[in-house]
Order: C-alpha cells, then structure tokens, then sequence
C-alpha cells in the first residue's frame, strides 16, 4: 500500500477555524471557571462522595498549577475549563485510591515485581513499543479508559469495556477530541484500548512534567526541577498497588518520556525494573512535536506563536537529554537496553528479543503471534502524519539546533534523519 501523503499545517501563524472550534471556544468563553485549590477539591469531594485526600503534601503542588494556570493570560477559556476538569478528576482519582487503601490496607502489602519501564524522547517510537510489548499479558497495563479514572466507583465499573461507563466516558472523550483536532490522531491516538502513559497516575499526586505540555510558563518548572521528584514516583508506586488489586498481574508495563530525566527516582522507588530508553534525532523528535504543540494551540491560547513555542520546547528537550546523558551510567546495563529509533523501525522484533533477555522473559510461539498481529494491525503512518519542517514553519536551521544537542549525539549514536 503506497504511503499516505503527510499533511502541511498551512495556517499553523493565523489558524483559521473550524465552526466546532468556534462554537466551542465561545461556549467556554460564556461559562468561566474558577481555578483554585478549593474549587478543584470541593468538585472533587462532590463528584465521589469521599474527603481523605491522604497526605497533604500534594496540595503545595496543586497550588502552583492552579498559579500557573492562572498566570498565563494567554490561556483560552476552552484550556482553562479543560485544565480545571483535568484536576478534578486527578483529584478525585486521589480520593478513590486513599478510599480503596483505607477500606483494604492490606494493598500496601502488594508487590510491584520487576516492571519493565519504558523511557524516550516524544516521538522517538515509546508509544508503539508500549504498545507492542502490551500484546503480552504477562505484563499489567493500562489502557486509556483505565487511565483516566483509573479506581472503580462502584460496582458497575468492573473492568468489562463492553459494560464499563469508563470505557464509555473514554471514547465519548476521544471522539470529541478527534471530531474538535482531527490531524492529532497522527501524532498520538487516545482512543480507550490504547496503552496510556503512566503519566497521568503522577498527576493524582500532582507531579510530573504534565502541566508543561499546556502551560509552558515557569511556575510550575521552576519547582519541578528544584524538588526531588522521588515521593511522585512513590506515589505512583501506590496507585499501582490499587490498580494491582483491583486487576492483576502485579508486573508492569511502564512508559513516560519524562522518565528520562528522572532515571535517579525511578531507581530508588523500582530498584528491580528492567528500563528501555528510546532514542531518537532529537531535531525530528522536536520538529514532530512543536509541529503538534503549534496545531493544536488554535484553541489553547488567543493567539498562535510557533516562535514561542519553538524557544521552550528546544530548551526544554536539551534540559531532559542533558539529565538523561548524566544518570544513564544510574542503571545497570544488565537491567536495561537502549534502542534506537531506526533499529525499532527495521526490525521491532529483533528490539524486543534483546528487552525480554534483559527482562528475563521468555518468548514463546504465542506471544510470537501476538505481537506479530499488533504488527499487522498497527504499520506506522495508520492515521496518516503531519509534515514536521523546522524551516518551513518556524525558521529555524536544523543543523544550527542540532550544536546544541552534540553532547547527546556524542553519548548515543542515533542516526541523523533531518539534514
């Protein structure tokens, strides 16, 4: 089957919107909402029923997102309402895991056996390894619709995605983003089956790099980087043990590209993981990701600056691989394999051989079909791909950004794919 054409952002400067981007803008516009620490608990505390939100630390952290929202004056009303509906539901996703923990204290007591964590660069090829290696039920994942509320609030929450109103939630939630920013499915699909990040149960602790993502001022980095990350990744710990007990088995499948600067902390909280770190051209990494960042601004800030966006994400992606090239020597190489994007393209299976050697995982003639199927189901560019140029649309020289990532080129031979 002959490639699909990529699609050129053409108005990615002056968007021209959609009249379902138009209409929805104005109705957040008409009914603001007011984000502070009291507001997000209170919805919280309402939506469940429940009041222990456990351990009050995270409430530091919750403050400086609410502060950081509020500061970026830029925000439309259609984020700041999606941004406030998101801690809600991390807010309340905390109370259910301190409810499940406080009804069952015996959930401490679960062991998180020897996960195998995935780490890379966006768009450097994690999403489909995750998602390859979770044709394996040996291993716990979390799917989407799991993802998002991810503790049973009652019994008609079962797990069963047939019957399930999660998995309902999840692909109404889907379906309204696609229909709203239909070229976002060719950067990262969320439909509910798709294997999620482990981001989002560091946000129900308020942590993580999360924020950044639709609020990129320094509020919230400033104290990211100024604070071990290591009780989030605990947290994280805990909110497996629920999950653990609610569906097992206990060994996980892990991913999140901001593991790669928090190699340290996810070392102490999982000394026995195994850890796979994907690697890319960083200068196509970027390019594919600020291309999506700047597509799907039209309705996140009043006015589009691909410049803007361009300057943080570039600082911030030397910021993580200048973290990653200094605490790689942290793991083992017993415990852990680097692969590269063009060798997970040529021979994906080959990639995933050398991981369940280090992971002491046998490959037997099912799995092998298994993961054969996904491959068959999942070829890159299924929902099409956004043609990523730096020059073209945000006048920049690739070659003169890629001097500042030289000392990771020089620690990890990845293979240049934009001259």
């Amino acid at each position: 089957m002959a490639a699909q054409p990529k699609t050129i952002i053409e108005d990615m400067r002056s968007p021209r919107l959609t009249p379902l981007q138009a209409e929805a803008l104005a109705a957040a516009a008409a009914n603001p909402v007011t984000i502070t620490p009291e507001t997000v608990l209170e919805a919280a505390r309402a939506e469940t029923g429940l009041s222990d939100f456990g351990d009050p630390g995270f409430r530091i952290r919750l403050k400086l997102w609410c502060d950081a929202v509020n500061a970026e004056r830029d925000l439309t009303h259609l984020a700041r309402a999606g941004t406030y509906a998101d801690m809600v539901r991390f807010a309340a996703n905390r109370l259910r895991v301190e409810d499940a923990i406080r009804r069952h204290p015996e959930i401490l007591s679960i062991e998180i056996d020897r996960p195998l964590i995935v780490a890379g660069l966006p768009r450097s090829g994690t999403t489909y390894l995750q998602n390859f290696l979770g044709a394996d039920d040996r291993l716990r994942s979390l799917p989407y619709w799991e993802a998002l509320r991810p503790v049973p609030a009652d019994a008609r929450e079962n797990g069963d995605p047939a019957t399930d109103p999660r998995y309902a939630k999840a692909a109404e939630s889907w379906a309204q983003m696609d229909t709203m920013l239909p070229y976002i499915k060719a950067v990262h699909p969320f439909d509910p089956d798709h294997i999620s990040e482990d981001i989002e149960l560091q946000c129900i602790d308020f942590g993580s790099y999360y924020l950044e993502w639709g609020v990129p001022n320094p509020i919230w980095p400033d104290h990211y980087w100024s604070t071990d990350q290591t009780p989030v990744y605990r947290y994280m710990k805990r909110v497996l043990q629920v999950l653990t007990w609610v569906k097992g088995p206990n060994r996980w499948l892990l991913k999140c590209p901001q593991h790669m600067e928090q190699l340290p902390a996810l070392r102490a909280v999982f000394p026995d993981a195994t850890f796979v770190l994907n690697h890319r051209d960083p200068i196509a990494s970027i390019a594919s990701a600020i291309t999506s960042l700047a597509y799907s601004s039209r309705v996140r800030v009043e006015r589009v600056d691909p410049d803007a966006i361009a300057r943080y994400w570039i600082d911030r992606y030397e910021r993580l691989l200048r973290a990653c090239v200094r605490d790689r020597r942290a793991i083992p190489e017993s415990r852990s394999e680097d692969v590269y994007f063009h060798d997970l393209l040529a021979d994906p299976m080959g990639i995933v051989t050398r991981i369940y050697a280090k992971a002491d995982l046998p490959i037997d003639d099912r799995l092998q079909a298994r993961m054969s199927a996904f491959l068959d189901d999942n070829k890159r560019g299924k929902h099409g791909a956004l043609d990523n140029d730096l020059q073209r649309d945000f006048g920049l020289d690739p070659a003169e950004v890629r001097q500042r990532f030289q000392f990771y080129l020089d620690r990890f031979p990845v293979q240049v794919e934009v001259k």
